[in-house]
């Protein structure tokens, strides 16, 4: 009697082992089915605000590429004054663009406003200085380079030696002055690599080319870099294959160091005056006639001051698009160079994407 009380007691306490291990088993299991179903949802969620943000982002660009052909066709030179350059008006273009959710900015810039890298050799032969363009790196570089960064290898001087070398077509035909860089200098680095002898394509090639620095290509602090107010845009097409930089910055856009760099060493002051100038608005509106790139003489003390013709316009058709859509503080951006183009037979403008980058 008392085995058989021992044996019932113990596979009592058998099953309620195996009752608690099913039930441990199947808690455990719905556990992990709701963190997998919650997964699943949080991804599905965050997938489908991903793909509404990159649509968001991509209306922006397009609709900053509408504003751009509509400015184009109805004005034949670009300042800050207009509507492509101000927020304010961008801001209400966007509030025409419903979302169910989220937050859409775009900004337009103008990317003929900075210094063309590859206008300083002249092309197509690709093998001489742009002798204008000299003169203006010298102006840019030694008005933002602080006195340690003009210094050896990144002076002014060698430092536009080298970007010659990099960019022009005789490698290893002749160095240029005494503190140039051909291929053969570059393949005795550690990692060994060649000169590009043509055209730059990336901007931050630059970062590449004997005497640049880091601190020199991005800035320091306060202090702008190189990577600020260059572009490798701004190509234009001759007859048959031939093609060129033209080189020239528009005025109406351009940032105060370059400016500075278009006015020369000895008017540098006047650079604040000028870029005050163009911001002069009264009621919303301009108040300065912006269309010819001689209007600078017009500022008090600015009768004698010559700005090179070669070096400016008061137009362009390159810009730069950034659209950033938000949603839950989750963000979606997209930067795309544009190039406004005239179809020559029907005579209406189109935008052209040059690059797209989404981020």
């Amino acid at each position: 009697m008392l085995n058989t009380l021992k044996i019932i007691k113990s596979n009592r306490g058998i099953a309620l082992l195996i009752t608690i291990s099913v039930t441990t088993i199947l808690v455990a299991a719905a556990l992990e089915y709701n963190r997998r179903a919650r997964f699943a949802v949080i991804s599905t969620a965050a997938t489908r605000d991903h793909f509404t943000m990159g649509n968001m982002a991509v209306a922006g660009v397009h609709a900053a590429m509408a504003l751009l052909v509509k400015d184009r066709s109805e004005s034949d030179f670009d300042s800050l004054q207009e509507d492509w350059a101000n927020p304010e008006k961008l801001d209400e273009i966007l509030q025409e663009i419903s979302f169910e959710k989220g937050k859409l900015a775009v900004s337009i810039a103008d990317e003929l406003s900075k210094i063309q890298v590859n206008a300083l050799v002249s092309y197509p032969e690709g093998r001489e200085f742009n002798s204008s363009q000299v003169l203006l790196w010298d102006r840019y570089l030694r008005y933002i380079g602080s006195d340690e960064q003009l210094q050896e290898d990144s002076d002014p001087v060698a430092i536009v030696n080298s970007v010659k070398d990099w960019l022009d077509r005789g490698d290893d035909d002749a160095t240029t002055g005494l503190s140039g860089a051909e291929s053969n200098y570059y393949e005795d680095l550690d990692p060994p690599y060649a000169s590009r002898n043509g055209p730059i394509p990336n901007l931050s090639e630059l970062l590449l080319i004997k005497g640049i620095t880091p601190e020199l290509y991005y800035g320091q602090e306060e202090t702008p870099g190189l990577s600020d107010h260059m572009t490798v845009h701004g190509m234009t097409l001759g007859a048959g294959t031939a093609f060129k930089w033209p080189g020239r910055i528009n005025i109406n856009t351009a940032d105060l160091p370059v400016l500075a760099a278009l006015l020369g060493i000895e008017n540098q002051e006047l650079a604040q005056t000028l870029y005050d100038f163009r911001q002069e608005i009264v009621e919303g509106e301009d108040v300065h006639d912006f269309s010819s790139t001689k209007w600078y003489k017009n500022i008090p003390g600015f009768g004698d001051i010559t700005i090179d013709p070669k070096l400016i316009t008061a137009s362009s058709d390159v810009f730069r698009i950034e659209s950033e859509a938000v949603i839950s503080n989750i963000k979606t951006s997209v930067t795309a160079l544009i190039q406004r183009v005239q179809n020559p037979e029907s005579g209406k403008w189109t935008c052209k994407v040059l690059s797209w980058q989404t981020d």
